[in-house]
């Protein structure tokens, strides 16, 4: 494997980290700027908000440019968001630093793929891929617990300032590591949003939206929630952390190995299991060890709907994907700043900071509903001779007389 590879996985690690690292952080933002942990919340729902943004749109800009050339402008755009909500003296401005960082999120891993795949031999594309986003798996374990520890002793500002850093040495290796690569040619809006008339691509970035928002529903408040209802100290919230991670890296392998071979069942059963969990959560929250084992049950079978979700779109949208996954990643962050508002809605009720787990057992619920059916619609779809169609343009050799042909997509 290249050492290319490394600084797309410095870079990965360090958008995993700002991602998820605020939400250990959030009572210490919320006292500092004096607002409710509610309000606070925000921070996650607008970045989770600029990546549903920012994916579509940095990647339909990264293919007027060079991909190292835009992978080093997404970078950029991270340091400075992250640079910006360090040192915001409000909490506006914070929230701006925020949105800034995400518009870098989605394009970076979807174009990042591209470029990992392009630096190795053919029956080594899924592995290079897959270290990339080790970064980002690994930022759950490493990242957000250092980032919440980091945080809670020395200052949040601090945290984001060593964000930053990771940034810049992720930019440092990718201006150093990775081969210049051509702008992508003959690419069309027109072509990748076909794949958006496919139902069944809809009903995944919709199982997408709710299946992991369930997660972060219960997440983004989990540190009022260990320490204010669990009896927990702040301190403990670094390896509760810890355990969520490695919750969530079980859970993507075992997604990501049961994915090829049976991706319908193992939605309705991750989906399934994770809407029971979240509920039970409700109660496993009053109990230290109780909690504990469910928040890491929690990563792990929110993260196991990862892959077959990424999976169900890619193969649904096969000819035209790139776009179609870049929504799709801002679909998981567009389930994220749904579940932060609807939590921040029934704890500012007065229902307590149990009550979000219940909004995402419902959440998840509802993504398995529309699971079961997708899954109808694929047994009722004509399987025999009949394929579902998605139009496409190929290019002839006048480029001012496109060939329209019909190509294939699974169903």
């Amino acid at each position: 494997m290249p050492l290319a590879l490394l600084a797309l996985a410095i870079g990965a690690f360090g958008i995993g980290t700002t991602e998820f690292v605020i939400m250990g952080l959030l009572p210490e933002v919320a006292a500092d700027y004096g607002v409710t942990i509610p309000t606070a919340g925000l921070l996650v729902t607008g970045y989770a908000l600029g990546v549903v943004l920012g994916a579509p749109l940095m990647t339909v800009l990264g293919t007027r440019i060079p991909r190292k050339r835009m992978l080093m402008v997404l970078m950029g755009l991270f340091v400075v968001g992250n640079v910006l909500s360090a040192l915001a003296p409000s909490f506006g401005l914070m929230l701006t630093g925020r949105v800034v960082a995400s518009l870098a999120h989605g394009a970076f891993f979807g174009i990042g793929s591209v470029v990992a795949a392009g630096l190795v031999a053919p029956q080594k594309k899924a592995g290079a891929i897959a270290m990339m986003f080790t970064g980002l798996t690994v930022a759950n374990v490493v990242g957000v617990p250092f980032g919440t520890f980091l945080g809670q002793s020395a200052g949040w500002r601090a945290t984001f300032l060593v964000v930053a850093g990771l940034g810049v040495l992720g930019l440092a290796g990718i201006a150093r590591l990775v081969p210049e690569q051509p702008r992508p040619e003959g690419v069309r809006v027109r072509h990748e949003l076909a794949a958006f008339r496919n139902a069944q691509v809809l009903l995944a970035m919709a199982m997408t939206v709710l299946g992991f928002g369930g997660v972060f529903a219960a997440i983004t408040y989990i540190t009022p929630m260990m320490t204010e209802t669990a009896g927990f100290a702040d301190s403990s919230v670094t390896w509760l952390l810890v355990l969520f991670g490695l919750g969530m890296v079980a859970g993507n392998l075992i997604g990501g190995r049961f994915a090829d071979r049976r991706l319908m069942p193992l939605l309705y059963v991750s989906l399934g299991s994770l809407a029971v969990v979240l509920a039970l959560f409700t109660l496993t929250a009053h109990n230290k060890i109780a909690a504990a084992v469910t928040l890491t049950l929690i990563g792990a079978l929110g993260f196991a709907t990862v892959p077959p979700l990424q999976k169900r779109v890619l193969d649904q949208a096969s000819a035209a994907p790139t776009l179609a996954s870049a929504v799709n990643i801002g679909a998981f962050n567009l389930g994220n700043a749904l579940a932060a508002w609807l939590g921040g809605i029934v704890i500012a009720a007065g229902l307590g900071y149990t009550a979000p787990n219940w909004v995402g057992a419902a959440l998840a619920g509802s993504a398995l509903v529309l699971a079961i059916v997708s899954g109808v619609l694929e047994r009722r779809a004509p399987t025999t001779g009949e394929t579902v169609t998605a139009e496409t343009v190929t290019e002839t050799a006048d480029p001012r007389r496109p060939e329209r042909v019909t190509t294939t997509a699974p169903h």
